[in-house]
C-alpha cells in the first residue's frame, strides 16, 4: 500500500508539472489558425520587450487580455484589448479564427474580435512587436502595408513610440486615448484626448462632452502653446504632421523607455523609465497650472499664472459680467464689452501677444489672405470680434476671423513660444481713453513726484539735524504705507498684534534672531501668525525693513514664506508672516533625533522646493532677486514640512541689467557665502547658486558646514565632499539614516548637483534653471565638478559685515 501510495504522489506530482509546463512554454511572438495560448500563456516580442497575456488589474477579480512591459515591475499595462468585455473567470483562449484574432471564454461563447472585414487571407498570422503593437497580418509578408489590423489604431489610455493618435482620412480611423474607470477596471472612463479636427487642428481633453483643457491651436509649424518642454527632451521626440487628408501626432523613439498616459482622474502625464533606479519617472503633466484649465477666467477673460495671487482679469475694453463674484475672486462667470461695437462708426483693433488664441467656437478661416486683407475682411463684419493669422509655413498668413465671445485666453509663461498675435476689435472710444488714460498716468505720476520732492525739500530746510533725522524716518514709512496696501500687504495695528500674541508674552516667543524676537500669535479670525518684532537696536535699518516688506508682498510662491503685512507705530516695527508649524529647516536637519523624521523623499522634496523657489526668485518673478543671505535657518517648514525661502530683508533687486555687481557692503552668513562675494564684493545670481549648494551637501549629510571637522584633517564640509566623490566613495558623506541601499542614484546625482553649484567660479555654477532641470530628470549626463573654494569663519574681508537677519524659529509650543 505504502508503495502504491508513492507511485500515485509521483503521477500527480508529473502530471502537475506537466501542466506547469503546458501553460509557460508558449513564449513565440505570434499565433496561427493552428495555434492560441489561454489563460497562463503570453505572447513575447522577439527583443523581450512586451508581452501580451491575461492580467487583472489591482483587486478586480476580472480577466482581461492586455499587453505589457516584459521585464518591468510593477506590471505596466499599456493596452487592453477586452477593455469592457471582462472575463469571469481564467478559461479565456485567445486564438485565430476566419482572419480574425477571436477571445473564447470556457463555454466557447466569443468575447471579443478584432472584426477586421479583411478576412479572406491565406496565412493569417498576429504578431507582437517589439514596439508594443499587435498586429494581425498576412503571414506571406513582413511588410507594414500587409498589416490588416493593427492595436495601434485602437489605443486605450497609453500611446507608445511609433504609436499615432488623430485621424487619417484615407482609413476613415480617428485615433484617441481613453481612461480607465479606475485602476481596478480597465473600460473606457469618462476622459478621452485626442486631436479635434475639423478645419483647425488641436488637442483636446474632455470629460464626457465637456472640454477641460485644449493644447493651443497648430499653426502650421507647431502648436500655439507653451512647448518649450519639448527642447530638452531625448526620450523621445515629438512629430505632428497635418495635411489635406490627415491630422497625425506620433513620438519617435529615442534613448529611453516612454509613455503617455491619459489618466482615470483625468491627468494627462509623460512617464520615462529609469534603469538606475528602476521605476518610471514622471517627466511633466500636459496642464502646467489653473491657467490650463479649459475657460478658467470665462467668456473674454484672460487668464496669467504670473498675475498671483488672483490670475484671471478681463480683456482691455471688458468689464466683469457680475462685480459681485469678481470682487469675491470667482471670475468664471466672464467678463462682457463696456461699449458696444458700433460698425457705421469705425472700430478699431487691440494687439495682443504672447497668448495662446482662443477656443474657436464661431469661426471663419482663409489661408490665402495676408494679415491686413484678414483686418479689412473683420471689420467689414459687424459680428467679428478679433482676427489673427492662421498659419506660420514660409512666414506669416492666413486668417483667423472669431464671431461671439472669446473663451480660454491665456498668458503664455515662454512668450517666445507666441508667435500668433490677436487683434480684439474695440469700439473705438474704447481705444481712445486707453490712450488717454495712460498719458493721465503719466502726466499725474509727474505731478506726484514733484510735488512729493518739494514737499521733502521743504523739510529738510525747515527741521534740525537731529530732528530730521527722526522726521525722515517716520516719512520713508509713511511713504510707503499706501504703497504696501497696494502690493495687498496691509498694515496692522498695534492693538491687533498685541491681542495676538497675548501683548508679546514668554510664552508665546518662538524664536530670536540678530534683528529681535519673534512671536507666534493667531488673529481674532483663527489664523495664525508669526510677528517678527524688530528691536530698537536692531541692526536692520529702515530701508532694509522697507526692503523686506515692500519685496516680499510682490513676491506669492508656494515656496516663499508669504508676508501678510506690518506695523509701524511709534518706535515699533513689526513684520506678520504666515505661521510655518514646523520652524526652520536647521531644527530638523542638524538635530540628530529630529533629522530621523526626514527620510529621503522628504529630504528631495525639500531641495526641489528650494531650488524652484529660488529660480522664481532668479527668473520668473517680475523682478531679479538674489536673496544673499540663503540658509538653512532661512528655509522655514510648514505642517507637512514643505520648504519656503524667507527673510529678504538683505535681498538684492536687479531692475534692468542682470549682470554682476559689486558692493562694499558684504552681509550675510559665512559658511554660505560664495568666495568672490566674501572676498570682493562680487555679487551674482551665482552667490544664491553657492549657497543653495552648501544647503544641498548639508542636507544630504545632516552636518552643519560650520561646525565640520574631519580626522582627515579636513575643515571644510564641500572639499569633503568633493574629495569622496573623486575617490568614488560618496556613500560615506551620507547622513547614516539614509537608506542608501534603495535610493543610491538619486543620493549622488542630488550630491553631483549640490557640488556644481559650490565650484570656485561663478562661470562653471548652472543657473537654478539648469538646477531644477538637472535633478528633476536623470536621463541627463550631469559634468563633472571641480573643486569647491570655502570662506573659513574668522577671516576678514573689506567691508565685512557678518549682519545676519535670520530669525531661527524654535520648535513650536502649544
Amino acid at each position: 500500500m505504502r508503495r502504491r501510495r508513492v507511485r500515485m504522489n509521483k503521477i500527480v506530482i508529473i502530471f502537475a508539472c506537466l501542466s506547469m509546463l503546458q501553460k509557460m512554454a508558449y513564449a513565440a511572438d505570434a499565433l496561427t489558425p493552428t495555434s492560441s495560448i489561454n489563460d497562463g500563456q503570453e505572447l513575447i516580442s522577439a527583443g523581450q520587450n512586451f508581452s501580451l497575456g491575461f492580467f487583472t488589474p489591482g483587486i478586480s477579480k476580472s480577466r482581461y487580455v492586455g499587453i505589457w512591459y516584459k521585464n518591468i515591475m510593477p506590471q505596466t499595462v499599456v493596452w487592453v484589448a477586452n477593455r469592457d468585455y471582462p472575463l469571469n473567470d481564467s478559461s479565456g483562449n485567445l486564438t485565430i479564427v476566419a482572419g480574425n484574432i477571436v477571445l473564447f471564454d470556457g463555454s466557447g461563447n466569443r468575447i471579443w474580435s478584432t472584426n477586421s472585414s479583411r478576412s479572406s487571407i491565406q496565412e493569417p498570422m498576429a504578431k507582437l512587436l517589439d514596439s508594443g503593437n499587435l498586429v494581425l497580418m498576412d503571414g506571406k509578408s513582413s511588410d507594414s502595408d500587409s498589416y490588416i489590423w493593427q492595436s495601434f489604431d485602437y489605443p486605450t489610455d497609453t500611446t507608445l513610440p511609433g504609436l499615432k493618435l488623430g485621424w487619417d482620412k484615407t482609413s476613415g480611423l480617428n485615433r484617441y486615448l481613453t481612461s480607465w474607470k479606475s485602476a481596478n477596471d480597465p473600460s473606457a472612463g469618462s476622459f478621452t484626448y485626442g486631436f479635434h479636427h475639423n478645419e483647425i487642428t488641436e488637442f483636446v481633453l474632455r470629460q464626457g462632452m465637456k472640454i477641460t483643457f485644449r493644447s493651443g491651436i497648430w499653426d502650421g509649424t507647431r502648436l500655439n502653446s507653451d512647448d518649450w518642454i519639448f527642447n530638452e527632451i531625448t526620450a523621445f521626440r515629438p512629430i505632428i504632421s497635418v495635411t489635406s487628408t490627415e491630422a497625425l501626432y506620433w513620438d519617435e523613439p529615442g534613448d529611453r523607455l516612454s509613455r503617455f498616459v491619459m489618466k482615470d482622474d483625468g491627468m494627462l502625464q509623460r512617464y520615462i523609465w529609469d534603469n538606475k533606479v528602476l521605476k518610471w519617472i514622471e517627466m511633466y503633466e500636459a496642464r502646467k497650472d489653473f491657467c490650463d484649465d479649459y475657460g478658467a477666467c470665462g467668456v473674454n477673460g484672460i487668464c496669467n499664472i504670473k498675475d498671483v495671487p488672483v490670475y484671471c482679469d478681463c480683456l482691455k475694453g471688458f468689464k466683469p459680467k457680475s462685480q459681485e463674484e469678481w470682487n469675491s475672486f470667482n471670475r468664471s462667470g466672464g467678463c462682457i464689452r463696456r461699449t458696444p461695437l458700433n460698425c457705421t462708426q469705425g472700430d478699431r483693433f487691440q494687439k495682443l501677444s504672447a497668448i495662446k488664441l482662443p477656443k474657436l467656437l464661431q469661426f471663419w478661416t482663409n489661408n490665402s489672405m495676408n494679415l491686413e486683407e484678414c483686418k479689412v475682411e473683420c471689420l467689414k463684419n459687424c459680428s467679428c470680434t478679433a482676427y489673427a493669422n492662421s498659419a506660420m509655413n514660409e512666414g506669416p498668413h492666413g486668417c483667423f476671423l472669431w464671431f461671439g465671445d472669446l473663451i480660454d485666453i491665456r498668458k503664455l509663461i515662454n512668450e517666445e513660444a507666441g508667435q500668433l498675435d490677436l487683434y480684439i476689435k474695440l469700439a473705438a472710444s474704447e481705444i481712445e481713453s486707453t490712450a488717454n488714460a495712460i498719458k493721465r498716468r503719466k502726466i499725474a505720476l509727474i505731478i506726484s513726484a514733484s510735488l512729493v520732492a518739494l514737499l521733502l525739500l521743504c523739510i529738510i530746510l525747515y527741521l534740525s539735524k537731529k530732528y530730521i533725522k527722526e522726521r525722515t524716518t517716520t516719512d520713508l514709512v509713511a511713504g510707503n504705507r499706501n504703497h504696501n496696501e497696494h502690493q495687498a500687504s496691509p498694515l496692522f495695528h498695534i492693538d491687533t498684534i498685541l491681542a495676538a500674541t497675548n501683548n508679546f508674552s514668554t510664552a508665546n516667543k518662538i524664536g530670536e534672531g540678530g534683528f529681535g524676537p519673534v512671536y507666534r500669535g493667531k488673529l481674532a479670525d483663527g489664523q495664525e501668525i508669526a510677528v517678527k518684532r524688530l528691536s530698537k537696536t536692531s541692526k536692520q535699518g529702515i530701508s532694509e525693513f522697507m526692503n523686506e516688506v515692500g519685496l516680499v508682498a510682490k513676491l506669492q510662491h508656494r515656496n516663499l514664506v508669504s508676508i501678510l503685512g506690518g506695523c509701524t507705530q511709534g518706535d515699533e516695527r513689526m513684520l506678520v508672516y504666515e505661521y510655518m508649524a514646523n520652524s526652520s529647516l536647521d531644527h530638523f536637519i542638524f538635530d540628530p533625533t529630529q533629522r530621523k523624521f526626514l527620510n529621503w523623499r522628504k529630504r528631495y522634496e525639500i531641495i526641489m522646493g528650494i531650488s524652484r523657489g529660488l529660480l522664481y526668485l532668479h527668473q520668473d518673478s517680475k523682478l531679479t532677486i538674489i536673496h544673499r543671505d540663503l540658509k538653512t535657518s532661512n528655509i522655514l517648514l510648514d505642517s507637512e514640512l514643505n520648504p519656503k525661502i524667507s527673510d529678504f530683508g538683505l535681498a538684492h533687486i536687479f531692475e534692468g541689467d542682470h549682470s554682476t555687481v559689486t558692493t562694499k557692503r558684504i552681509v550675510g552668513t559665512v559658511g554660505y557665502m560664495s568666495p568672490e562675494y566674501a572676498a570682493n564684493g562680487l555679487l551674482s545670481l551665482k552667490s544664491d547658486v553657492f549657497s543653495f549648494g552648501v544647503i544641498v551637501l548639508e542636507i544630504l549629510s545632516g552636518i552643519r558646514n560650520n561646525n565640520f571637522y574631519h580626522s582627515d584633517h579636513e575643515r571644510n564640509l564641500l572639499v569633503q565632499a568633493w574629495r569622496l566623490w573623486k575617490e568614488g566613495r560618496a556613500v560615506e558623506f551620507m547622513d547614516a539614516n539614509l537608506d542608501l541601499a534603495t535610493i543610491r542614484s538619486e543620493l549622488l546625482r542630488c550630491l553631483q548637483v549640490g557640488l556644481l553649484c559650490v565650484q570656485k567660479l561663478p562661470k562653471d555654477r548652472p543657473t537654478m534653471s539648469s538646477v531644477v532641470f538637472m535633478l528633476s530628470n536623470e536621463s541627463i549626463t550631469l559634468a563633472q565638478p571641480k573643486k569647491p573654494e570655502f570662506i573659513e569663519e574668522g577671516l576678514e574681508f573689506p567691508g565685512y559685515s557678518n549682519n545676519s537677519m535670520t530669525i531661527t524659529l524654535l520648535e513650536a509650543r502649544n
